[in-house]
C-alpha cells in the first residue's frame, strides 16, 4: 500500500521506526511539492523530538541523494578527497587546507556554504576577493579538479535538492537541532559530490553548534555510520570552538590570515589544525607519510601557496588584488593591567556578526571588510589602555553594540595569576587514520 504523510507522521510521532518505503516516499514527494510544508515540518518535529536510529538516518539520507544528481568528477587519476566542517569563529582551514592537500597529490572537491548568525561561511570568504565567484557548473568543476587539483565552490542546484528545501523549512520551525537530520543534511550532499574518502571536523565549544563534547562525538558517530552505510571512507576530528581560530575573524581579515599560512607563516593554530587534517585526508587516500609527502613541510615551504593562486584565478579571481580595507578601525582597550586568560569565541563571533561580517537571514549582504582582528594572545601580559582587538566596519552605528557584545570576550587575569593557556585544539579522533 502506497504511504501516506499523515501516517509517517504518525509513525515518528508516536515513537515507531520509518520503513524504508516511507522515507523514500516521503522524501520524494516533499522534494516534488506532493507533501505540503505543514506536513514535512509536523515530520521534522517528530524526527526532532523522537529521533531516528543510523538506519533510518542512512536511508533518509539516500532519499535525500536520490532527490538529485551524484557529481561524476574526473581528476587526472588523483584520488578525491573532502573535508566538512561544522562550523566556528574564525575557521578559515578551508582555504589553504584544499590547495595544500591538492599539492600533496590528490584533488580537493570542496563544495560549500555560506555563513549565518556568529559563525562565517567558506563562500564568504572568498567572495571578498575581487573577481572570484562561488558559482560553477558540473562541467567547470570537473575541468578545475583535473587542471588545478582543488576547487572550492557552491553547491551545485541538482545536488540533493531535497536537502536544501528541508533545511529552509527547519530553519523556519526550530527542528534545526534534529541530530539525525543535521548528519543527513551533510552527509547527502558529500556523499553525492562524489569523493572517495572525507574527513569531518566536528566543532565544540561556546563558538560551535555543538556545546558539549558528548553533543559533539553523538553527530560525528551519526555521520560515520551513515559513510559506513554508504561505503564511503571517513574519519571524523572533534575539535576545539571554545577558542576563535587565529587572530582574524571576518571574511576578507581571514583570507588575509590565509595566504599568510600558504606562504609559511601565520598563526600556529591555524597551522597546527590544518596540517592535521591534511594528514588525515591523505591517509584516507593512501597519500600520507611515510610514503607520500609530509603535509607539514609542504606547507612551510610555501609549495602550496601556487595552487591557492591557480585555484582561486580559475574561478575568475585575481589573486594578487588588494583586499577590502574598513572605513573604520577602532581598538578595544584593556581596562587594567594583568594577563590575557582567554578568548571567549561566541561573544566574538557575535561582535564581528554585528559588525557585518555575518547575515542574520540567508538573502542578508554581508561586508567582505567587517570583522574583528584579535592583537593579544592568550597567556600574553597587557597593560590597562593596551589594544585588546581592532573592530573593523564600515557600518560606525553598529560599533556600540558590538562593544556590548564583547564584554564577555576577553578574559583578563590578575597578573601572576596562573592561565590554562589554548585549549587542545584536538579532543578526540574517531575512525582515524593516523592514530591507533
Amino acid at each position: 500500500m502506497t504511504p501516506n504523510a499523515v501516517d509517517v507522521i504518525k509513525a515518528k510521532r508516536d515513537g515507531g521506526r520509518l520503513t524504508d518505503e516511507q522515507i523514500d516516499w516521503v522524501v520524494a514527494g516533499y522534494t516534488a511539492g506532493a507533501v505540503a510544508e505543514e506536513q514535512m515540518a509536523a515530520l521534522a518535529m517528530a524526527i526532532l523530538l523522537r529521533g531516528m536510529d543510523a538506519a533510518e538516518t542512512a536511508r533518509w539520507t539516500q532519499a535525500m541523494i536520490d532527490s538529485g544528481d551524484r557529481l561524476v568528477l574526473s581528476t587526472g587519476g588523483r584520488p578525491l578527497v573532502d573535508k566538512h566542517s561544522t562550523g566556528g569563529v574564525g575557521d578559515k582551514i578551508t582555504l589553504p587546507l584544499a590547495p595544500l592537500v591538492a599539492a600533496c597529490g590528490a584533488a580537493v572537491p570542496q563544495l560549500s556554504g555560506r555563513g549565518l548568525g556568529h559563525t562565517g561561511g567558506t563562500l564568504d570568504k572568498l567572495e571578498a576577493i575581487p573577481g572570484w565567484r562561488a558559482e560553477l557548473t558540473d562541467e567547470q568543476i570537473r575541468a578545475q579538479l583535473a587542471e588545478v587539483g582543488a576547487v572550492v565552490c557552491a553547491t551545485t542546484p541538482r545536488l540533493a535538492p531535497a536537502d536544501r528545501k528541508l533545511y529552509a523549512l527547519r530553519d523556519v520551525t526550530a527542528t534545526v537541532e534534529s541530530l539525525p537530520l543535521i548528519a543527513s543534511s551533510i552527509m547527502s550532499k558529500k556523499i553525492a559530490e562524489g569523493a572517495d574518502a572525507l574527513v569531518l571536523d566536528v566543532k565544540v565549544g561556546s563558538g560551535a553548534f555543538m556545546k558539549t563534547p558528548e553533543q559533539a562525538r553523538e553527530l560525528a558517530t551519526a555521520m560515520l555510520d551513515i559513510a559506513a552505510a554508504h561505503g564511503l571512507r571517513c574519519a571524523a576530528l572533534i575539535t576545539d570552538m571554545s577558542v576563535p581560530l587565529g587572530r582574524a575573524v571576518g571574511n576578507a581579515l581571514e583570507v588575509a590570515e590565509a595566504v599568510e599560512v600558504l606562504r609559511g607563516g601565520g598563526p600556529p593554530d591555524v597551522v597546527e589544525l590544518t596540517v592535521r587534517l591534511a594528514r588525515e585526508m591523505l591517509a584516507l587516500v593512501g597519500l600520507g607519510p611515510p610514503h607520500g609527502p609530509d603535509p607539514a613541510e609542504v606547507l612551510a615551504s610555501g609549495a602550496a601557496e601556487p595552487v591557492w593562486r591557480a585555484m582561486i584565478a580559475a574561478q575568475g579571481g585575481d589573486p594578487d588584488a588588494a583586499l577590502p580595507e574598513a572605513r573604520t578601525v577602532e581598538p578595544l582597550l584593556a581596562e587594567r593591567d594583568g594577563v590575557l586568560a582567554g578568548w571567549d569565541a561566541y561573544p566574538v563571533g557575535v561582535a564581528a556578526w554585528l559588525l557585518g561580517a555575518g547575515r542574520a537571514r540567508k538573502e542578508d549582504a554581508v561586508d567582505a571588510a567587517a570583522g574583528i582582528r584579535l592583537l593579544v594572545g592568550i597567556g600574553e601580559p597587557v597593560v590597562a589602555g593596551q589594544p585588546l582587538l581592532e573592530l573593523h566596519t564600515d557600518r560606525p552605528h553598529s560599533l556600540p553594540a558590538a562593544r556590548a557584545a564583547l564584554a564577555g570576550g576577553p578574559r583578563l587575569a590578575p597578573e601572576g595569576a596562573p592561565t590554562p593557556g589554548r585549549p587542545p585544539l584536538v579532543l578526540a579522533a574517531l575512525g582515524s587514520a593516523t592514530q591507533p
